[in-house]
C-alpha cells in the first residue's frame, strides 16, 4: 500500500472507530450470544474504501490483493464470502459514516450546491431484467448524455463545488429528478436560508422551484425556450462542468458502473462504498494535502 493511501486508511479507521463508539446504533445488529467478529466494523468499512480507491470491481480480486499486501495493517482478513456477507449488511452504517465524515469537512458549509443524476446500469439482457431481484426497483431509462438506453438505477447527487457529496439517493431510472432532489433535501433536513442550488434543465418545474423558495433556497437553471432570460445564467456552464466531472470521477476512477451487484443490498452497499471513498478522499485532502484539488484521487489509486 502506497504511503498516501496508508495515511488515509489509518486516519479513516481512527475516525470511523470513534464515530461507531459514539453511535453504537449505527452498527448492524448481531446476536447477543456467539463469537465476536474478528474483523471490526471500522476495519470492514476501511477495507471497502481501499477497494474503491484502488478501482477493484471484483471482491474476489480485492480479497486476494488484501491477503497478499494488507496483512501488516489488518490482523484478520476474511475470505470473499465472509467479506461479501459482512459488507451487504453494512449499507446503513456506511451511509451514516459518509454523512458524518462530510460534516467534518469545511466544504459542508458552502452556500452553493450542485445537483445531477447519473445512470447506474444493473444488467443488459432481457432475462436479467425479468428474473433479477432488482426487478421492480431497477427500470429502463434513457441517458441523454450518452444517447443510450439502460436498465438499472440512477444515482442522484447533491454536491458542493469541491465535489463533496452533501446528499445522495438511489432510485429507479424513471424516477423524477425534481421529486427525488426535494425528498433528499427534506429527508436530511438540509435546507438553509440563502443556499443556492445549480441544476440542469431536467429540474425545471414551478412546483419544485416554489418548494425550494419556501425553504430559502434559490434555484439556478437554464431558461426554457418560452421563458425570459433567468438571473445568474453566466454561472451555469462552469458549475455544470463541475458536477459532470464529479459523476465522471465516480464512474471512471471509482468504477461506479462496474459495481457487479446482483441484489438490492449488494448494489446499494457497493454504490455507498464508492461515495464514501470520494468523501473520505476529500476529507483527507483538506487535512493533509491542502495544496491539491480537494477531489484528486491519483495519489491514492495505486
Amino acid at each position: 500500500m502506497n504511503p498516501d493511501l496508508d495515511t488515509l486508511a489509518t486516519a479513516l479507521y481512527v475516525r470511523i472507530d470513534d464515530l461507531l463508539a459514539d453511535n453504537p446504533g449505527w452498527a448492524p445488529r448481531r446476536p447477543r450470544v456467539g463469537f465476536a467478529p474478528k474483523l471490526s466494523d471500522a476495519e470492514l468499512v476501511t477495507l471497502a474504501v481501499i477497494s474503491a480507491l484502488l478501482g477493484y470491481d471484483s471482491e474476489r480480486g480485492f480479497v486476494r490483493f488484501a491477503h497478499q499486501h494488507l496483512r501488516p495493517w489488518f490482523p484478520y482478513l476474511p475470505n470473499r464470502e465472509g467479506f461479501n456477507k459482512r459488507l451487504r449488511r453494512a449499507g446503513e452504517m456506511i451511509g451514516h459514516v459518509t454523512a458524518a465524515l462530510a460534516r467534518d469537512c469545511p466544504d459542508w458549509h458552502d452556500d452553493v450546491w450542485l445537483a445531477d443524476s447519473t445512470p447506474v446500469p444493473c444488467g443488459t439482457s432481457r432475462p436479467t431484467a425479468v428474473r433479477s431481484e432488482l426487478a421492480g426497483w431497477a427500470q429502463y431509462g434513457w441517458c441523454a448524455s450518452h444517447s443510450r438506453w439502460f436498465w438499472g438505477l440512477r444515482l442522484h447527487l447533491i454536491t458542493t463545488p469541491a465535489g463533496l457529496p452533501i446528499s445522495f439517493a438511489l432510485a429507479g431510472a424513471k424516477a423524477d429528478e425534481r421529486d427525488t432532489c426535494a425528498a433528499m433535501i427534506d429527508h436530511a433536513d438540509l435546507a438553509r436560508p440563502g443556499q443556492t442550488l445549480i441544476a440542469d434543465k431536467g429540474y425545471r418545474s414551478k412546483d419544485f422551484e416554489n418548494r425550494l423558495n419556501d425553504a430559502g433556497i434559490t434555484l439556478i437553471r437554464p431558461a426554457a425556450r418560452n421563458e425570459p432570460a433567468r438571473p445568474h445564467q453566466r454561472f451555469l456552464r462552469p458549475f455544470r462542468q463541475i458536477i459532470e466531472s464529479v459523476c465522471d470521477t465516480l464512474k471512471g476512477q471509482l468504477s461506479l458502473e462496474r459495481h457487479n451487484g446482483r441484489t438490492r443490498a449488494g448494489v446499494a452497499v457497493r454504490v455507498l462504498a464508492r461515495i464514501l471513498a470520494l468523501t473520505a478522499a476529500i476529507w483527507h485532502n483538506r487535512t493533509h494535502h491542502p495544496h491539491l484539488p480537494a477531489r484528486t484521487l491519483t495519489h491514492y489509486d495505486h
